[in-house]
């Protein structure tokens, strides 16, 4: 029985990785869509999204099975109810992802970054996909330290959407108001898949420490 039960454990955590990796992969096939102006990438990754819903539900109901066919105590149960958790978080990564896909639709036949911001995009794309890979990596090999690396990443990404702020609020933006509407809300979309990405590690910590990091 115990056997069946850690089994079943394992697969929590590949599958709970397995989502990681999507929201990874959806994250890097919408930044090079947006930087390229590539309609057809785009809406693969809006079409997509859907295989991320689907594991998701998979995940969830392993979860549930464990929860109810085998009352896990102590860390065990914590690792079950951090994976109920994190599922919804990475889930959203892979939403936000496809937001960021989909200005490449609402911009057609215009690209959604200006020029003189590809660079700050191709950076926070990097970011952000290095950061849902390393999730990847401490769900199936837990770290305790992960929360506060991946914070410490995350003020990275929040000063590079600060840069962002500032290039399209200045009075000499030559691009217009529809253009600057655009790209502050593609650099949200990342610094808010930056912060799920946090948050998954913070419950992550708490799954291995019984402790939930200060914020």
């Amino acid at each position: 029985m115990r056997e069946e039960f850690h089994a079943q454990l394992s697969e929590l955590r590949a599958q709970l990785g397995d989502m990681c990796d999507l929201a990874a992969a959806a994250m890097r096939s919408a930044t090079v869509a947006v930087l390229a102006a590539d309609a057809d990438l785009a809406s693969q990754v809006l079409a997509g999204d859907t295989e991320l819903d689907r594991a998701r539900d998979r995940c969830e109901e392993t979860a549930q099975q464990l929860l109810v066919l085998q009352a896990p105590v102590a860390g065990d149960l914590r690792l079950v109810l951090t994976a109920v958790y994190c599922t919804d978080k990475i889930e959203r990564m892979g939403d936000l992802a496809a937001h960021v896909a989909d200005a490449v639709r609402l911009t057609h036949p215009d690209r959604p970054v200006p020029g003189e911001l590809e660079e700050e995009f191709a950076r926070l794309g990097r970011i952000t996909v290095d950061m849902a890979e390393r999730l990847a990596e401490l769900v199936r090999h837990p770290h305790e330290c992960g929360f506060a690396e991946l914070k410490e990443t995350d003020r990275t990404v929040d000063a590079l959407h600060a840069n962002v702020m500032a290039t399209i609020t200045d009075p000499g933006w030559p691009h217009g108001v529809p253009s600057a509407m655009s790209v502050a809300l593609l650099a949200r979309y990342h610094e808010r898949f930056a912060d799920q990405a946090v948050s998954v590690a913070r419950r992550l910590d708490f799954a291995i420490t019984g402790q939930v990091p200060a914020s």
